[in-house]
């Protein structure tokens, strides 16, 4: 029901994909909603979602984002919202606590389709995040084999992220 942050850890250190790594809008792509302060996490879920296929856009990667937040940050996160296939939310402590992620979710469910906005529940030694979101959206989780589904609300029955096309 959520991703172990201790998986994700372990993700990022497969393959760290560098700062320099251009985004490709032909790909599959996503939009990774997060707190900075889980760079890791966010790390390790950009090299599990590649793994399938699927190009995950991470704005502290990008080298045109202006160093300090500023409306040239927002306008620039707002259009990469909008040119991704998928509005991705990792739900962690941080995140819940954070200024720009709700900013990020309430702009994305405006202008995407809901089925194009999903919740990747964490779970720590603390809690499990993101199940109040858990019935607005779909969900990205792993099973058994550390393959990534996508469920709809509510549902235990789910499609494999790699099997997906998200145009």
């Amino acid at each position: 029901m959520a991703l172990a942050q201790s998986e994700l850890q372990r993700a990022a250190q497969r393959q760290p994909l560098r700062k320099s790594q251009v985004y490709n809008a032909r790909q599959n792509t996503a939009f990774l909603c997060h707190s900075h302060h889980d760079k890791e996490l966010a790390e390790g879920l950009q090299v599990w979602l590649a793994e399938q296929g699927v190009d995950l856009y991470i704005d502290w990667k990008d080298n045109a984002m202006p160093e300090t937040p500023d409306r040239e940050t927002a306008k620039r996160i707002q259009n990469r919202i909008q040119t991704s296939q998928w509005f991705l939310f990792l739900a962690t402590a941080n995140s819940k606590a954070s200024r720009w992620c709700p900013w990020e979710l309430g702009y994305a469910d405006g202008k995407k389709n809901w089925d194009q906005i999903a919740v990747v529940p964490t779970a720590d030694g603390r809690g499990t995040y993101g199940n109040e979101y858990l019935q607005l959206y779909r969900r990205v989780d792993a099973n058994s084999l550390n393959q990534l589904f996508l469920f709809e609300p509510g549902s235990v029955q789910g499609a494999a992220v790699r099997t997906l096309r998200f145009i």
